[in-house]
């Protein structure tokens, strides 16, 4: 039965797709939420489907009463991302549907100034944005595109992993969280003994992992990591407001030194159909590291509209640049 609903998500090109108890079925297409059918789903049918999706340990994990996160692959070149969780009716599963197929910096219509990151011999490039805005679908597109063209050894760690990469000039290794390691902290914390030039981090959730984040980034290694923030602006806010008050001089200091761009995206309608990235783009240049050296921070938007020389752009630039394309309306762009 399972199959079903994961087959019609496929069919209708759908992002999301949502099983939870007492409702009905329900898929996101193009960022707007549909329903597959009438019936509502019991608790014992979403139950089933956690066991048969589930690693035995996980769904352990499950039945004791916490959230899982886990991926699978599944037929024709897709992999799914799921959460199952619990809510006051029963059971649920949010699915995210990952086409295994990873698009290129091209296909996504990222700007040049993405290829030239993905030559950084060392720094720290956080792409930011909500949840399901495509930063997954960004940093896979870079590390693809690092793949096909350096010789570099890449160390991703994802909870869970998404997209699976076959090693190319590159060689790839990717960890996931509960299955291979115990935490972000714990694999980055031995991955810089793992003779790694790239590392990836799925998500920065926590003070220890954004340390070793700075530190891997400060002694020679290129980090790649993904924040929940809305602007380049707040991303650097994040990052300095996790420390102790005492430490946030310290922090300013290294952020100045090894932070090398911060990629801020959203998803907007196209309007052919589907959607596409727009990019907020800040890179560190002299004056923005000065400015987080100096805790001016607040001026960051200013010297992002004056950093175009750089490949800088502002959100707002961008989205009228796709209307002038006539890629979006231009009421997208407002």
């Amino acid at each position: 039965m399972i199959e079903k609903f994961l087959n019609l998500t496929i069919e209708k090109k759908a992002s999301d797709l949502h099983l939870s108890a007492n409702n009905i079925p329900t898929i996101r297409v193009n960022g707007s939420l549909n329903k597959i059918g009438w019936k509502k789903s019991d608790s014992d049918f979403i139950n089933e489907a956690v066991k048969k999706l589930l690693p035995e340990q996980k769904f352990k994990i499950f039945a004791n009463g916490d959230e899982v996160d886990h991926s699978f692959r599944y037929h024709d070149g897709y992999r799914f991302r799921i959460n199952c969780f619990h809510n006051i009716h029963g059971s649920s599963i949010s699915f995210r549907c990952l086409d295994n197929n990873i698009r290129s910096l091209d296909d996504i219509m990222a700007p040049e100034i993405f290829k030239d990151l993905c030559q950084l011999e060392n720094g720290l490039v956080i792409v930011s944005g909500t949840t399901g805005s495509g930063k997954s679908t960004t940093l896979a597109a870079m590390i693809k595109h690092i793949n096909l063209h350096y010789k570099k050894h890449i160390i991703s760690i994802e909870d869970p992993v998404e997209y699976i990469h076959e090693s190319n000039q590159a060689l790839i290794e990717q960890i996931e969280i509960g299955q291979n390691t115990k935490s972000f902290a714990n694999a980055l914390k031995h991955s810089m003994r793992q003779d790694p030039d790239i590392i990836l981090i799925g998500e920065i959730r926590d003070l220890e992992t954004m340390q070793l984040a700075l530190t891997a980034a400060e002694t020679g290694h290129l980090v790649f990591a993904t924040l929940h923030t809305n602007s380049a602006y707040q991303s650097i806010n994040r990052i300095i407001d996790v420390f102790p008050e005492n430490d946030k001089n310290t922090i300013r200091s290294m952020l100045s030194i090894s932070l090398e761009a911060v990629i801020c995206q959203k998803l907007v309608r196209k309007k052919t159909g589907g959607r596409c990235a727009a990019f907020e783009i800040m890179i560190c240049n002299s004056a923005i590291k000065n400015l987080i050296r100096t805790n001016a921070v607040h001026n960051i938007n200013s010297s992002i509209e004056t950093g175009s020389k750089s490949g800088m752009i502002s959100m707002q630039n961008y989205l009228q640049k796709l209307a002038n394309q006539n890629i979006i309306d231009p009421i997208n762009a407002f």
